[in-house]
């Protein structure tokens, strides 16, 4: 198996079979793109400077001494793969050009703890979805009639909406409360506030490379191609708000207010080990959407609390995104079946990923049961739905044979409203 001269413990998300990207900030105030391992990070603009990029694809480019990743992004799968195996090679045990170099490994190589991570792509637009089956199933029975939960467009397209790009946020930053309209019980009039009903959304989302031109849909089957790599999100919702606001055009305001990601995206390349096949849908899907083979992969996901009451860490909910009906290729084919245009760096959420047990589902609006069911943590203290002071932390991961390629986590913590 492929080994680093850099130590990885077995547990670490980002062995050398990972290599995620990201970005950070400099002494000096720069931004350079990055990729990690174990618990280090690998300084790409350093070893683009010293022409370690000098393959086919790459050569001249100088595509990692740009401030964020979308011109990579735009070069496609043969220029991502090879900059994967140029990582891979310099990084191996084997190879000492990087390993021996005392002063180039002072330059290039950095602990993570010791260095402040920022957005690495230029977002340009966001996407969000409604993929998971169980999670549409459980709104649907909550809110309408648990006989016909599903809508009757549900099964015959990826439902989605679009979201707010400006206040898509790194982890760890810390969000306020937000105000909006809500609609008191027994009550046809609104009154105006904070919100009461704040929950977070289970979500990985997919950031695309080459787009396609305006008026030219993206294939099925040609999708993967456009896809570069994916995070992990958390979809911050303000049930209530959400609930008063969303007819007859779905959420606005509810959702604009924060969206959370990940600061390493995690490449399809790495995740290639992990693929496996989705079951069929019924009804059979319409042949733009129809795929020869409907893969996905097969990532652990969990979500934590913490409370300001207790130093404990709540696990709250363990799934996984394979619970997702539609793949990531048909939500891109569906997005641009009309001619829409997409582009390097933006953003498609999967939608909440719940699970078929009640311990996998991925909102507190389900954990919790619409309020019916308090969630009651180990410390004693209830949630349904989240408190000023609360932070929530997702974290996932796919297991493989001696190593694990992970996404780090995506957390963020809930601040009083401003006055």
């Amino acid at each position: 198996m492929l080994r680093s001269f850099i130590p990885v413990s077995p547990d670490s998300h980002f062995p050398i079979q990972n290599l995620p990207y990201g970005a950070y900030k400099t002494g000096s105030g720069e931004i350079h793109l990055c990729s990690a391992i174990g618990d280090h990070i690998i300084d790409l603009f350093v070893l683009d400077e010293e022409g370690f990029f000098d393959g086919p694809e790459l050569k001249y480019q100088f595509v990692f001494q740009d401030s964020t990743l979308n011109y990579f992004m735009s070069l496609g799968k043969s220029a991502w793969v090879e900059a994967r195996q140029t990582l891979q090679h310099v990084l191996s045990e084997e190879t000492p050009t990087l390993r021996d170099d005392e002063l180039l490994r002072g330059r290039a190589i950095k602990k993570q703890e010791e260095v402040e991570l920022t957005m690495p792509v230029q977002i340009g637009d966001y996407t969000d979805f409604y993929s998971s089956k169980q999670h549409a199933r459980n709104v649907g029975s909550m809110f309408r009639d648990p006989e016909n939960a599903l809508l009757p467009n549900w099964k015959y397209l990826p439902v989605g909406y679009h979201g707010r790009a400006s206040s898509i946020v790194l982890s760890g930053t810390k969000l306020h409360r937000p105000k909006g309209q809500t609609i008191p019980k027994n009550s046809d009039q609104p009154i105006f506030g904070p919100s009461k009903n704040l929950d977070f959304e289970l979500e990985v989302g997919f950031l695309t490379g080459p787009g396609n031109v305006l008026g030219e849909p993206i294939p099925v089957d040609d999708a993967d191609d456009h896809i570069f790599g994916l995070v992990l999100v958390n979809d911050w919702s303000a049930r209530d708000i959400q609930k008063w606001e969303y007819q007859p055009l779905g959420p606005f305001l509810a959702k604009n207010w924060a969206t959370s990601i990940s600061p390493w995206i995690v490449t399809t390349e790495a995740l290639q080990p992990f693929k496996i096949d989705c079951p069929s849908q019924n009804p059979k899907p319409l042949p733009y959407l129809h795929q020869k083979r409907r893969t996905t992969f097969d990532i652990q996901l969990e979500v934590l609390l913490k409370t300001e009451r207790s130093e404990a860490v709540h696990k709250i909910c363990t799934s996984n995104f394979k619970h997702l009906y539609w793949t990531m290729a048909q939500q891109l084919a569906h997005h641009t079946i009309t001619g829409c245009n997409i582009q390097p760096g933006d953003l498609y959420g999967s939608g909440t990923i719940s699970g078929p047990t009640e311990d996998s589902f991925g909102s507190m609006l389900e954990l919790a049961w619409k309020g019916t069911k308090p969630l009651r943590l180990s410390s004693g203290e209830e949630r349904i739905f989240l408190e000023d002071g609360d932070e929530v932390i997702m974290t996932g991961f796919a297991q493989g044979d001696g190593c694990r390629v992970g996404f780090g986590e995506v957390k963020g913590k809930i601040l009083p409203p401003l006055k």
